[in-house]
């Protein structure tokens, strides 16, 4: 069987012959190359950044984003928002089924909301909705009823993007909390087989998947964490679709007459998170942050590093967020004179040491870089490399400091999922305080529409720039390579992976 199979060995140089466009298996199979293992297979407590492999393909919402980021029903058919925003009421579809054959009812969607307010869960979902949710009332099957204590201008947006619903009674019925992500059930296009752990993921079809069925029975999600192996396995066929290809073979790939290549910004602004709330470290002062900033030379790490796929940034928020962003803001500079003279004015005329931790789905290269242009300001830096696992559960636990290389996927086209998860006090992973931000945060929750909205998403992105509230890299952008004969569309200003519509158009 495939998944028994060992994984190809990294070839000593690229096949010269063209890529081939058959499937790697057969018309009925999909092989895809995912660039990091999966850490956890209950998208619920896993991060974004994690579940966004398998979660669409597994799980399902009540309303969801269609490729170009607009929300479109799934679950539910409708939804209503009372007049004073704290009532929304959604409308279920009848006749939708688990993956193990119970009957979805909004019982389901009720418990899934309790799983994620339970502290002991441990979801990194609760942060976006205990603040926000009083109570899920059931009127009845179909009907369910979100009471919120407050206003929240992005809840439609958080449900579509955060919310799976999980089986009430199948998880009642296990021994614990964790033993649903080594079996977990969903009501999506694709369940659950195996995982053969940091090796590969199987699903086989659901065929009881109440909407369009995908086009291929079985999805194969092979860990081949090593770009070039990943290009090795594409180029010989044994997979069908890479993820996150290696940045320096995208022009080469590009000129092979059997492959197609994406280049798709995520609106995962690539940063250094640092841990400023801690009066002891350098970096709680701002124009320590001011001067790390100022020692980059992104242009040359966007060049060197990321072969040229990137745009420096000069604030959190991306521009290729539906909205929020100000293109007023511009990126610091590399300007290492300025820096040195504000690392002097914060009382480091000589620098400092500064560990930096960078999980192994980042180029080492890119570590290397920020160590060699601070080492040029005196700040001498230790680079923690570690694997991407590894790295994820400190991240996730406020262990990863005081510097830590990392992105921010765009898991609900709203700019507030990365702003209140990074930079406000409760944020999942923020160790940033600042009571203007707050209060800027607190002003979205009464605020709806675009236009309101990015207008003071736009005051956030000024004050996270002058504050110097993280080191700002680049705009992320994921490169996919896959097979000619496959009909598949990327998600577009997201790092999810969408497979309900994929399907061979010859074999």
């Amino acid at each position: 069987m495939l998944l028994a199979a060992p994984f190809a060995a990294t070839l000593g140089a690229y096949p010269s012959w063209a890529a081939s466009t058959k499937p790697a298996v057969n018309a009925d199979t999909l092989v895809v190359a995912l660039e990091k293992e999966i850490q956890n297979l209950d998208a619920l407590v896993t991060a974004s950044g994690d579940s966004l492999r398998y979660a669409w393909q597994i799980y399902d919402t009540l309303y969801g984003f269609d490729p170009q980021g607009k929300l479109a029903p799934r679950m539910a058919t409708s939804y209503s928002v009372s007049d004073d925003g704290l009532s929304y009421t959604y409308k279920l579809k009848p006749g939708i089924t688990f993956q193990n054959g119970d009957p979805l009812t909004s019982a389901d969607v009720a418990f899934t909301v309790a799983r994620v307010l339970d502290p002991a869960v441990k979801s990194t979902r609760r942060p976006f909705f205990a603040p926000v949710i009083a109570g899920v009332d059931t009127p009845d099957p179909l009907t369910v009823v979100f009471r919120l204590t407050q206003p929240d201008g992005s809840f439609l947006n958080k449900v579509a993007g955060f919310l799976f619903i999980v089986p009430k009674k199948y998880i009642e019925g296990l021994p614990n909390s964790d033993a649903f992500a080594a079996a977990p059930i969903g009501s999506g296009p694709y369940k659950f087989v195996r995982y053969d752990v940091g090796q590969a993921l199987l699903l086989e079809r659901y065929d009881g998947f109440y909407g369009t069925k995908p086009g291929v029975k079985s999805l194969i999600m092979k860990i081949i964490p090593e770009g070039s192996t990943r290009v090795n396995a594409l180029l010989t066929g044994e997979i069908d679709l890479a993820i996150q290809v290696p940045l320096n073979q995208k022009e080469r790939l590009e000129k092979e007459p059997g492959l197609r290549v994406v280049v798709n910004p995520v609106s995962a602004p690539m940063h250094i998170r640092l841990y400023s709330n801690d009066p002891s470290l350098p970096v709680s002062k701002r124009e320590v942050r001011q001067a790390l900033n100022y020692a980059l030379d992104t242009k040359a790490i966007i060049k060197s590093v990321y072969h040229g796929v990137g745009e420096p940034m000069g604030t959190f928020i991306s521009s290729y967020f539906p909205y929020g962003s100000d293109p007023d803001i511009k990126p610091f500079g590399y300007d290492p004179t300025k820096a040195k003279a504000l690392l002097k004015q914060a009382g480091y005329p000589n620098g400092f040491e500064i560990r930096l931790y960078s999980g192994n789905d980042h180029a080492k290269e890119l570590a290397e870089a920020i160590a060699a242009y601070w080492g040029q300001i005196g700040v001498r830096t230790d680079i923690q490399r570690i694997d991407y696992a590894a790295w994820s559960r400190l991240n996730n636990t406020h262990k990863s400091g005081p510097a830590t290389i990392t992105q921010f996927t765009n898991a609900i086209y709203d700019p507030i999922h990365g702003v209140a998860g990074s930079f406000t006090k409760e944020g999942t992973w923020s160790d940033y305080y600042n009571p203007e931000v707050e209060a800027l945060v607190a002003q979205l929750n009464s605020t709806v529409g675009a236009e309101k909205r990015g207008e003071i998403f736009r005051k956030i992105g000024r004050i996270l720039h002058d504050d110097a509230a993280a080191v700002y890299i680049t705009e992320l952008f994921y490169v996919f390579a896959f097979k000619n004969a496959l009909d598949w569309e990327v998600q577009e200003g997201s790092g999810f992976l969408n497979f309900r519509n994929v399907k061979w158009r010859s074999a």
